[in-house]
Formats: C-alpha cells, sequence, structure tokens
C-alpha cells in the first residue's frame, strides 16, 4: 500500500543537498488535472501561457499568463483547466531551510519561520496588475534561470533572487499576520483526504471518511464539495484513474489488473470513469503513450 507521503505529492521535492526541484508543467499532461494534495515544501509558479483554475487553500483563482502564484508549505492545492485551454507554466518547490540559515537572524524569525508556520500570509496569486510587478517578476525569472542550471553556483543565484522576492514582498506589505482561525485552510478535510490517499485501493465509504474528520455525513458532504470543488465519491475515482494512467504508462499489466489494483471492482465502471474523465479508453491511452514514447526516442 502506498504511503501518505509517497501520495502528498508522489515525489520528494527537496533533499539536504539540493533543496529543491524545477518542473516545467502543463495542465492538461498524461492527466487532466491535479488533484488537490499538498506537500512540505514552498511552491512558486509562473504562468508561461493559458488559463487555468487553481485552489489553494479555501480559495480559488484563474491563473493566466504573467501571473505569479505561490504556495505555502501544508497547504492543500489543486490544478486544473479551463475548458479547452491548454495552460503552460514553470514550477519551484523548495524547502525554506533553504532561506533559514544556520543562525536564525531577525529576517528569518520576522518573515521565514512565520511564512512556514502559518501565522504571517502571503496572496497567492500576483498579477501584472501589482504595483512592484515587474521587479517580482524578474526575480522569478532569475530564479527559473538558476534551477534550470542546477549546479552548485547557480544554487547561490537562485537563493538570492528568492530572497530579493521575499525582501520585495516584505517592504511593499504583502506579507500579514494570519489570524489562528485562518492559519489552515481545509484543516477539516484534511485526515478525510489523507485517508483517501492511504485506501484508495480499498472499498471506502462516507460514514469511513465523515468518521475521520468527525463530522455527520451530511455535514462531511457539503463541507467536502465546497472545500475540493466535488463530491468525495468522484475524489476518489479521479486518484484512482490517475494511479491507473501511471500503471498504463510504465507496467504491462492487462486493463483488469490495472482496474483491480486501482480499486475497481467493476471493469465496466472503471471503463466508463476512464473514458469520462480522460477522454478515450484505457487501452487507446496505452497505445498512444507507448506511441508517444517511441517518437520521443
Amino acid at each position: 500500500m502506498p504511503s501518505e507521503h509517497y501520495y502528498k505529492e508522489n515525489r520528494d521535492h527537496s533533499s539536504e543537498l539540493i533543496p529543491f526541484s524545477y518542473y516545467k508543467s502543463q495542465i492538461p499532461d498524461y492527466f487532466p488535472n491535479v488533484p488537490l494534495h499538498w506537500h512540505k515544501e514552498f511552491e512558486l509558479n509562473y504562468i508561461l501561457s493559458g488559463q487555468g483554475e487553481f485552489i489553494i487553500g479555501d480559495e480559488k483563482l484563474t491563473a493566466e499568463k504573467g501571473d505569479i502564484i505561490i504556495i505555502p508549505p501544508n497547504i492543500l492545492h489543486a490544478v486544473s483547466p479551463i475548458e479547452t485551454t491548454i495552460q503552460r507554466y514553470d514550477t519551484i518547490v523548495f524547502n525554506l531551510d533553504m532561506l533559514l540559515g544556520i543562525h536564525k537572524d531577525r529576517s528569518c524569525l520576522d518573515f521565514f519561520l512565520p511564512l512556514s508556520e502559518h501565522s504571517l500570509g502571503i496572496a497567492a496569486k500576483i498579477s501584472t496588475e501589482h504595483n512592484r510587478y515587474q521587479e517580482l517578476k524578474d526575480c522569478i525569472l532569475e530564479v527559473f534561470i538558476h534551477a534550470k542550471k542546477n549546479t552548485a553556483v547557480n544554487d547561490i543565484f537562485l537563493k538570492c533572487a528568492l530572497l530579493r522576492f521575499f525582501a520585495i514582498l516584505a517592504q511593499n506589505n504583502d506579507l500579514q499576520p494570519i489570524t489562528k482561525k485562518e492559519s489552515i485552510p481545509n484543516e477539516l478535510i484534511r485526515p478525510a483526504i489523507t485517508y483517501i490517499n492511504e485506501h484508495f485501493m480499498e472499498k471506502i465509504t462516507i460514514e469511513q471518511l465523515a468518521n475521520t474528520a468527525h463530522m455527520s455525513k451530511s455535514y462531511f458532504m457539503g463541507t467536502f464539495k465546497k472545500q475540493v470543488g466535488m463530491g468525495a465519491i468522484n475524489y476518489i475515482n479521479q486518484l484512482r484513474i490517475k494511479f491507473a494512467c501511471e500503471l498504463l504508462r510504465n507496467k504491462n499489466q492487462s486493463v483488469s489488473e490495472i482496474a483491480f489494483s486501482c480499486g475497481f471492482t467493476n471493469l465496466s465502471n472503471f471503463n466508463r470513469q476512464f473514458r469520462r474523465q480522460i477522454g478515450i479508453t484505457p487501452k487507446e491511452y496505452a497505445k498512444l503513450y507507448k506511441k508517444e514514447t517511441r517518437r520521443i526516442e
């Protein structure tokens, strides 16, 4: 059974030696969207083209070309395309420890530690209308230049660009205290999300999920849909189909074997759910991916 850490993001973003990861992102890609998840690292996204919808904590926003999207550590977030638009964006996911240093100076105590502990807040989106947008954009572009080169020397420049980015936000009073009530959005349903991520390959009932969140069934269903943007059963099926896509791309298993290993007990239901989410059948998906792999090679 996959661990919770695996399904937080399905990858490790940082290590002690290299405390960040760069990704060239696109929605839709192998899967139509990025399901709700969280990770311990800070995340910055720069939208290169297209439009997409981000859910970040309790906030839902539309991101378009030029926007800078900011996601603090341990905040539930998801990304979905808008209609037929393809959104492309650069992503860096980094551990805030890389900016804290060995000694906790006043900048760390006043800004970086509160950011990591959610006692200091930051806007989820910086648009072109921001009064210091060009300076912030220059920092972000420099961050990605050095993240892509990925050498020890470039790490120094990357840290400098990140420090300048946060310094501009702090100087502009864009970092504001958060009350305890607002500090960790979506906390009510986090236990249910964790349970689903750990057990999606098994039978899961709404009653089980409501119990993990210590809610009544009806209140849980309403809260989950409000926070995630879909019902719990749809979310479970989304995770199952996402896992099925990974298996179809990377394993030589039959469609029925994959369906049952992902938690489906009925092959026709699996095919129906797969086609509804992906737009093609599992066999067509596997064939398309293998064809694309041969073309790249």
